[in-house]
Parts: structure tokens; C-alpha cells; sequence
């Protein structure tokens, strides 16, 4: 098979635990893409948090954002497809999270909203610090979830942390079971809250068609349960050495940690064009 598209997780993939990306890494995509292959973020991240990832990798490709909700054109600074969770299912799910007193973080429009700061929040914050203005994610305290929710023309999803995990997972089965809405865990201690239907690997065929790409012909780098979807639908799946045991159980190779060159190895073999 021959391969014509890396697709990249950013967190725990593409990026090490201090959000950046390996010289090994940033030097193979590049390669890459100078040899005529496309490379393509695929992330759970909001359109506004990944702009200095974007720019390191001189990208010109959109990215698919919020675990597939939405496709995004840089270039153009538009949304392509997209969709976004209906208005009345947010103001539900805002009502099971009160009732569950767990606190929620909501991606709408060019922004992520809340109305209690979360220690995801902070951490975010802490390392936004350090970026360009311009290349800092859009953070707004409001009043009210619901008259955001009201007021915005896409609410892509709700990111959800809290200091227990049984806590979040019998919560997850509430929001399955009582508004039909999809959970994804994508960080140790954080799901993700979308429309059903909505996933990494849905979005991913559905630009790949549009541009005449086969699955097959995707090699695609994840390490979480959100990027299932992705790698089990791929020519080529590949999990981290620092993913969960149920990812690497659905890749059809596991590599090393996102601390170690592995993202770059695996180009330099499957990408002819690349220098080893």
C-alpha cells in the first residue's frame, strides 16, 4: 500500500508532556510534506488551541477539531463541515451536569467558556502564558453556560474534568443513557461531550473522500480513546507507547512514547521521499 496521508493526535501523540513537538518529529513531517505527501491534525482540541502546532508544522491542510465535530480551514479562517450539538441538548446536559455538580468547559464558535474555573482550565492557562497573543486559545468566564449556549451559532462540545474518575464515568453513562449525546475520554481525567455520531475516524473519511483518498492510503498516530475511531479505520493505525492498553489493542503498531522519536521512524519507513 502506498501511503498518502499522515494524520496526528496532538495530546500524548504528536506532543511530549510539555505541549511541543520533537526536533524528529517537526523535521520528518516536513520532509513529508515536501515530498508531496499531506499531513493532517487530527485533534480534540478547539480551532484556537492549536495554533502554534499548526504554524510549527507549516500546515496548509484543514484540521478536524473536537473529536470530528468540525472541520477547519486556516487558511480561509471558516468552518467546512461541521456538527455542532443542538441548543436544547446543551441546556440539558448543562442540567445533568448542575445536578451531578460536576463543572463543565463549553467549545462554542472561537472560543471554550465556563463558569467555574477547573484545574484543566489553569493548566491550559499556565501554558498559554508563554505563547504569542495571537497564538493564545480564547478562555471566557461568563455569567451563565445556558446564555452562552443561547447566544452561540455552534456549540461544538463540552469538555468535562473532576477529581474522581468513577465520578466522571457514572456520569458519562447518565449523559449516554438519558440524552443519547456521545462520551469520549481524551486525557486521563477528561471526557469529551459531543453529538452522536460525531468521532475522529468519521470526520477523517469524510475529508478523505472529498479529496479522492482511500482510508488505506492514511497512516494515523493516537494514544487515546478518542482516537479509536481513527486508527482502526486506517491503512495504517499506530498507537504511543504512553496510550492506553485498549488503544494499542486496536493499532496495528505500537511505537514508543510521545518523548521518543517514534512518529519520525515510522515516516521515514512508510513515506518514500522522507531520508532516513
Amino acid at each position: 500500500m502506498r501511503y498518502r496521508v499522515i494524520a496526528l493526535d496532538l495530546d500524548g501523540t504528536l506532543l511530549t508532556p510539555a505541549k511541543t513537538i520533537l526536533p524528529e518529529s517537526l523535521a520528518a513531517l516536513h520532509q513529508a510534506r515536501q515530498a508531496g505527501y499531506q499531513v493532517l491534525i487530527v485533534t480534540g482540541r478547539h480551532h484556537v488551541a492549536i495554533h502554534p502546532f499548526y504554524q510549527a508544522l507549516a500546515l496548509d491542510t484543514p484540521a478536524i477539531c473536537c473529536n470530528g465535530t468540525y472541520l477547519y480551514d486556516y487558511q480561509a479562517k471558516k468552518v467546512l463541515s461541521a456538527d455542532p450539538l443542538p441548543v436544547n441538548q446543551a441546556l440539558s446536559l448543562l442540567d445533568l451536569l448542575d445536578a451531578h455538580h460536576i463543572h463543565g468547559l463549553m467549545y462554542i464558535d472561537d472560543a471554550m467558556v465556563y463558569e467555574t474555573s477547573t484545574g484543566h482550565v489553569e493548566r491550559t492557562r499556565k501554558w498559554a502564558e508563554h505563547l504569542p497573543a495571537a497564538q493564545r486559545p480564547v478562555f471566557r468566564q461568563v455569567d451563565s453556560l445556558r446564555q452562552a449556549a443561547r447566544d452561540a451559532q455552534a456549540i461544538w462540545k463540552f469538555a468535562l474534568t473532576d477529581s474522581s474518575n468513577d465520578k466522571l464515568s457514572d456520569f458519562t453513562r447518565s449523559v449516554e443513557s438519558e440524552l443519547g449525546l456521545a462520551c469520549e475520554w481524551s486525557w486521563h481525567d477528561q471526557v469529551d461531550i459531543a453529538r452522536q455520531g460525531n468521532s475522529k475516524g468519521n470526520r477523517l473519511a469524510q475529508w478523505a473522500a472529498s479529496q479522492g483518498i482511500d482510508m488505506q492510503e492514511i497512516v494515523a498516530f493516537g494514544d487515546n480513546y478518542n482516537d479509536i475511531s481513527m486508527l482502526k479505520n486506517v491503512g495504517l493505525g499506530v498507537a504511543m507507547g504512553n496510550a492506553v492498553d485498549e488503544v494499542k489493542k486496536c493499532a496495528d503498531l505500537v511505537i514508543g512514547a510521545n518523548t521518543e522519536p517514534g512518529i519520525s521512524e515510522v515516516v521515514k519507513k512508510y513515506f518514500s521521499g522522507v531520508p532516513a
